[in-house]
């Protein structure tokens, strides 16, 4: 370097010699050299406001410094007060956000040169980041007033959005199109003219109007597949970039037949976007969930198949592999899945989770604990300090039936970032329903209330506890946000006070009236759940029967499990048993450790008299609760000393007196008796 230095002296070489010394400084560490170095090159040499920007970038990359990362480009202005100086200068201090700062000196570049666009458009953003949305949006008017620059158009439009006075950015909007029009033949005015109705869907879809959002998108991809055929030949560098934008339009549309439970169109989109981006592993992996929620298994396999063959590492294919062997009962190949993931990376919490889920699915809860253990061996001593773990031990609890135990560990993992939000929803869960009561169920009503008559003034205490949790709750907009909603809902129905009760209900069915959410599983539960407390029983029916046909599917399944349950009490308080048994058969295919399907069936047959099936279905309860429920081990205890199995009847008696021992009738029903038969 020094040899370059000594031919080059003199020269306009030189210069670049000292810039590329500096680099060379810097990747060897050494900072101060190189911010030396770069001070040597004075104003009036050629590389100066390169030397410039590059000591600013290493004050406010290697020394964090943000005060003289500005100060480099305020002596750019100093040494060379042009537009391009006081633009740089705003940009950094919008960069270590200062925007009011930036905002001043916007003003003064402005004022040099009041036609530059790109100025204006970083002069409208200070203005939004410093909260000054009415002077941002008046900024704007005058900005186009005589001007056809339709990029400011676009920046007023987004934000009288943000703002909600959709009308207002809708007719900005369409003022940009009437402009872009003009250059109907021109590829960048197609290009610009699709990016305008892309937020014009946007508006739509914020304000409410729905199939208009849709047709707008229908336009959209229109125009992307006419600029697709264009570009590949005008700016084929471009081509790649534009294959993704019109794969994104197919995803949005499909998004918005998701959640309208039209899954033959959502797939059908999603297909579309594999046509323009074969490569789109967002909506390989969309489509392959879709087949998984239409019960496709076989199209779920073969995407998955497709993903992992491109990709090795997919997590999201390979979990969805490992949930099609549990659909199919193939146990040893989901473990295999869940082996492989674990193996390659056993502190990813998020294959750990969905084992636990899935465990619980198949009846397997108590293969869990030898997992759960590897993880602790692996993390070591900060096991009980992994939000992750916590969170899977937590879920590994509450399916065993120990509320109080998940309680803690869900504590545990509740300040996280990644796992809090979850962690409090389940904590919420919990508190509104520690006894895995059904909540509007008739069925088993007295026994339940006769059972935790006791803890009245503790599950008084719970409740208030998920109402401190709820208000802790940040929900983003979207599933999140609806999540809290439902919550919200459900917390006032625990309480059974008729007033919430009706508050709930008009809640519930506000959330339902939406476009997009009619179909809601969690919602129609709700006013179903809040017309049986209500005794209004044939209004509940008439919702549950929307979803009785419905296809099982991870995201709703824990709602869709309880419409279910509901369902076949109603059917079972009205003597239909062949309809109730039909909807708990479908709960035990999806949930192998579901305690009251269990229990229902085994009510069921109780009542037909058929008493050694009704305590192989109580037996099942009483295993999968934790053998937590005494009025579930009273019932397994009468159905063994009906079906003859004395010996059984008075192991179940010993075991709920031991936990219980206040518990009534158990000893005079049936243990007493018992003893009685075995003895004659």
């Amino acid at each position: 370097m020094n040899e370059a230095m000594s031919e080059y002296m003199g020269t306009s070489e030189e210069i670049r010699i000292t810039v590329a010394n500096a680099d060379l400084a810097l990747a060897k560490g050494e900072v101060d050299s190189a911010l030396q170095i770069l001070r040597s090159i004075t104003p009036d040499q050629t590389y100066y406001l390169q030397a410039m920007e590059k000591m600013a970038n290493i004050y406010l990359v290697h020394r964090k410094d943000k005060k003289m990362y500005a100060q480099c480009y305020r002596e750019v202005v100093e040494k060379s007060p042009s537009p391009q100086s006081y633009l740089l200068l705003g940009d950094a201090y919008m960069s270590i956000t200062e925007p009011e700062r930036a905002l001043e000196i916007y003003e003064q570049a402005l004022k040099r040169n009041p036609r530059d666009f790109a100025l204006a458009a970083k002069m409208g953003k200070a203005l939004q980041k410093t909260h000054q949305y009415g002077k941002a949006i008046n900024y704007y008017k005058e900005a186009v007033k005589d001007e056809d620059n339709n990029n400011l158009r676009y920046d007023m439009a987004e934000l009288q959005m943000k703002l909600k006075t959709f009308d207002k950015a809708e007719k900005t909007v369409m003022q940009a199109m009437q402009i872009e029009k003009e250059n109907v033949s021109d590829l960048n005015g197609l290009i610009a003219q699709a990016k305008l109705l892309t937020l014009l869907a946007k508006i739509q879809e914020r304000s409410g109007n729905l199939e208009a959002s849709m047709q707008t998108l229908s336009e959209v991809k229109d125009y992307r597949a006419r600029i697709l055929k264009r570009v590949q030949i005008e700016q084929p560098d471009a081509a790649l970039d534009q294959r993704h934008q019109a794969a994104k339009v197919c995803h949005q549309i499909a998004e918005h037949f998701v959640s309208q439970r039209n899954y033959i169109n959502a797939i059908k989109h999603y297909k579309e976007a594999l046509v323009f981006d074969p490569d789109d592993s967002t909506a390989m992996c969309s489509l392959a969930r879709l087949y998984l929620m239409n019960d496709d298994l076989d199209q779920c396999q073969y995407t998955c198949m497709t993903l992992l063959r491109n990709d090795k590492e997919n997590e999201e294919a390979t979990i969805m592999m490992a949930d099609l062997a549990f659909r199919k009962n193939d146990y040893e190949s989901a473990m295999f899945h869940f082996q492989q993931l674990l193996q390659n990376k056993p502190d990813y919490w998020v294959a750990l989770a969905r084992l636990v889920e899935v465990m619980r699915r198949t009846g397997h809860l108590e293969d869990v604990p030898e997992y759960l253990k590897k993880s602790d061996d692996y993390v070591g001593t900060r096991a009980s300090l992994v939000p992750g773990l916590n969170f899977c031990k937590g879920l590994y609890e509450w399916y065993s039936g120990n509320p109080n135990n998940a309680l803690k560990m869900f504590n545990k993992a509740r300040r996280d970032n990644e796992w809090g939000q979850r962690s409090i929803y389940n904590m919420i869960e919990i508190c509104i329903n520690p006894d895995n009561q059904m909540l509007g169920g008739e069925v088993f009503e007295t026994v339940d209330s006769d059972v935790h008559a006791e803890s009245r003034d503790s599950q008084e205490m719970a409740l208030r506890t998920a109402d401190k949790l709820l208000k802790e709750l940040k929900p983003k907009p979207g599933v999140q946000q609806m999540s809290y909603e439902l919550l919200q809902g459900m917390l006032q129905l625990a309480t059974k006070n008729k007033s919430n009760v009706e508050r709930a209900l008009a809640d519930f069915l506000q959330i339902c009236s939406r476009d997009t959410q009619r179909e809601n599983v969690g919602g129609i539960l709700g006013i179903a759940t809040a017309y049986m407390l209500l005794k209004q029983t044939p209004r509940a029916r008439n919702q549950l029967k929307r979803v009785a046909k419905y296809n099982w599917n991870f995201e709703d399944a824990e709602y869709l499990e309880r419409c279910w349950l509901l369902l076949a009490d109603i059917y079972i308080q009205g003597g239909k048993y062949d309809m109730a048994s039909e909807l708990l058969r479908k709960v035990l295919q999806q949930n192998k450790s579901s305690t009251k399907a269990y229990e229902y069936m085994g009510f069921i047959m109780e009542k037909e008299s058929s008493f050694k099936d009704a305590a192989t279905h109580y037996e099942a309860a009483w295993r999968y609760s934790n053998k937590a429920n005494p009025a579930v081990g009273y019932k397994l205890g009468f159905n063994y000393m009906k079906a003859r199995r004395y010996a059984d009847a008075i192991d179940v008696c010993h075991a709920v007196l031991e936990k219980f021992p206040n518990y009534p009738k158990i000893k005079k029903d049936i243990l007493d008796k018992s003893r009685a038969s075995l003895r004659s």
